[in-house]
C-alpha cells in the first residue's frame, strides 16, 4: 500500500521553488493515485510529466504495483485549497454555503481562515423612492462552504 504522507511529501518537495501547489492526493484501496495539482499562472503537460517521474523514482511500480494519475485542476473544478481562492482575487465566483444559499460575487480576499466576497443587491436607502445597486461584503470561513467554483462569464 502507498504511504499517503510519503506521497504528499515528495510532491511537495517537487513543487517547491515553482508557482505550483497541490490541490489533493488520493490513494485508493486498489493503488490508484490521483494527483491534482494548480499552479498561479499555469499548469503544462510537461510540468505533469516531470512530477509523474519524480512519484515514479520514489515509489517502485515493481513493488507497489499502481497507477498513476496527474493532472491540474480544472477551471470548473470546485477550489479545495485556500491558495486557488488567493489566485482567483478579483474574479467571479458561485459560493454554495452549507445552509444552501447560492451567491454570486466577486472574490475579494482571501486567506488560510476564510475569504470575502463582494456580492451586488438592490437596497433602498432611508428616504429614497427607487432602490439603488451596492455591493456587500459576505465573509466565509472554510468551513462554512459546500464549494466555491470560479464562474465563466461570456
Amino acid at each position: 500500500m502507498i504511504d499517503k504522507n510519503l506521497l504528499v511529501s515528495t510532491i511537495e518537495k517537487a513543487l517547491e521553488g515553482t508557482d505550483m501547489f497541490l490541490v489533493d492526493a488520493t490513494v485508493g484501496n486498489d493503488n490508484r493515485i490521483v494527483v491534482e495539482i494548480d499552479s498561479d499562472t499555469a499548469v503544462d503537460i510537461d510540468s505533469c510529466a516531470s512530477l509523474s517521474r519524480t512519484v515514479e523514482a520514489t515509489f517502485n511500480r515493481d513493488i507497489e504495483d499502481y497507477e498513476l494519475e496527474i493532472g491540474s485542476a480544472g477551471l470548473t473544478s470546485p477550489m479545495r485549497v485556500p491558495r486557488q481562492y488567493v489566485k482567483n482575487i478579483g474574479n467571479k465566483v458561485e459560493v454554495l454555503t452549507r445552509d444552501g444559499r447560492k451567491l454570486k460575487g466577486t472574490l475579494d480576499s482571501a486567506d488560510d481562515k476564510g475569504f470575502t466576497i463582494k456580492i451586488t443587491k438592490k437596497v433602498k436607502p432611508e428616504g429614497a423612492k427607487r432602490p439603488i445597486m451596492a455591493e456587500e461584503p459576505l465573509t466565509f470561513g472554510y468551513d462554512e462552504i459546500k464549494h466555491t467554483i470560479y464562474l465563466i462569464e461570456f
